[in-house]
């Protein structure tokens, strides 16, 4: 039926799970650091975060996507030139997964920082007077309810970012999106694959649902919803 490109739409499976996986986990440091820094006291520590969000929100991510690949590959290929070195080629994994944690690291930011400022401040307070550190404060009382206020944020930006990766088929990177267009362009099928992949990325985004679930499950223990 798929005319033998089954196995390595199946390998780019792997691919697209790697970038989505290992970007989310650079976006969560990112949107960590974004937000410590836009709370911050100090303007100078505010400023370039805000302008970090507001550049990385608002421009498009395929635009962005593009743009960083080329740009930079530009970049390296002027400053080869210049100094006599040998060429530098940007490997598309790479660039895909950067540039992605950049975009979503942004939106982590604001979504960190608004859950930081719902914890209660008086909790922290508390926590300081029982004579916990700022680390056992952290990890303790802000972090747990911090991220009872973020996951639903954090859910929200992980299923677009997951069906965000189809955009690393434009810088050449063989996710399932590439096998499924080079498939679909040899045997004159593009529907048939096309669908496949779609039938693929429901399946991943239908699994995390599940997983976010029972995570939102676990940090809201002990927390009394109002009944309707």
């Amino acid at each position: 039926m798929f005319n033998g490109y089954l196995p390595a739409i199946l390998a780019g499976v792997v691919t697209t799970l790697e970038v989505a996986l290992l970007a989310l986990l650079l976006a969560i440091l990112l949107g960590l650091l974004g937000a410590a820094l836009k709370l911050s006291p100090f303007a100078w520590l505010r400023w370039p975060a805000e302008l970090y969000t507001t550049l990385m929100r608002g421009v498009p991510d395929l635009v962005a996507m593009l743009l960083l690949f080329y740009g930079m590959q530009i970049f390296f290929n002027a400053f080869t030139e210049a100094y006599g070195l040998r060429q530098w080629d940007i490997d598309p994994f790479v660039a895909g997964v950067g540039t992605l944690a950049l975009i979503y690291g942004a939106y982590f930011s604001e979504t960190f920082r608004g859950a930081f400022l719902a914890v209660p401040g008086g909790q922290l307070e508390a926590g300081y007077a029982y004579g916990m550190s700022r680390a056992q404060v952290f990890r303790r009382v802000l972090f747990p309810q911090m991220m009872r206020f973020a996951l639903p944020g954090l859910s929200n930006n992980w299923l677009v970012l997951l069906k965000s990766t189809a955009i690393v088929t434009m810088i050449g990177l063989q996710d399932m999106t590439w096998m499924a267009d080079q498939a679909g362009r040899a045997t004159r099928q593009p529907f048939l694959f096309y669908m496949l992949v779609c039938l693929l990325y429901l399946a991943m985004t239908g699994c995390s649902q599940v997983v976010l679930e029972r995570l939102n499950r676990r940090y809201s223990i002990g927390v009394r919803h109002a009944e309707l």
